[in-house]
């Protein structure tokens, strides 16, 4: 039966499917479009570009409307399709909640043990550096401008990462709030 195949399929793909997404996608064509022929190249293809365009991560929704597609062109109606698309996310996503729900389990029962206080004691300065890092590569010329080539936009761009930082880190202002007021006050200083 086309379920259960597609089942094992997106599970298998879940499971080895490391690097992301991205790294997902060749897996993905290559059993739905090369191996079982459930998707021609052209469907792949725009439910590649559909995958882009929509929320969320890319491997779960290319695997969410591959198991609509497949069930489809198997000559399925539409309610079976919805049923074939929630079985491949399922089969995507299993694997990872599995090894999560195995991770949380070992650090529920490990987590007051000396070493691994002293991981998570050494982690925390690498989240902030990474963290700092993914700031300072946003902070360029597209974001920011120059104070040479445009000093309103740039002082103001300074201004409002100032003010957002001192709103969500001093203030506790609602990041989401926070993101609202900065880019209406970057409509009406900017433009």
């Amino acid at each position: 039966m086309i379920f259960v195949s597609l089942f094992i399929t997106f599970f298998e793909i879940g499971l080895f499917g490391f690097g992301g997404g991205y790294g997902m996608l060749s897996l993905i064509q290559h059993e739905t479009v090369e191996h079982y022929h459930w998707l021609s190249t052209s469907e792949f293809t725009d439910i590649v570009a559909i995958s882009q365009m929509t929320p969320g991560p890319i491997g779960i929704n290319s695997a969410t409307y591959c198991g609509y597609t497949a069930i489809h062109n198997a000559g399925y109606g539409h309610l079976m399709a919805i049923l074939g698309s929630a079985t491949a996310t399922f089969a995507l996503v299993l694997p990872s909640l599995i090894l999560m729900i195995l991770i949380a389990k070992m650090f529920m029962k490990y987590m007051n043990t000396h070493l691994v206080q002293s991981v998570f004691t050494g982690l925390r300065p690498a989240v902030v550096g990474l963290l700092a890092a993914a700031t300072l590569l946003l902070c360029n010329k597209e974001n920011f401008s120059t104070p040479t080539d445009n000093p309103w936009q740039f002082w103001i761009s300074v201004a409002l990462f100032v003010a957002t930082a001192f709103g969500t880190g001093i203030l506790k202002i609602n990041p989401i709030k926070m993101i609202l007021l900065a880019g209406l006050a970057g409509l009406l200083l900017l433009y």
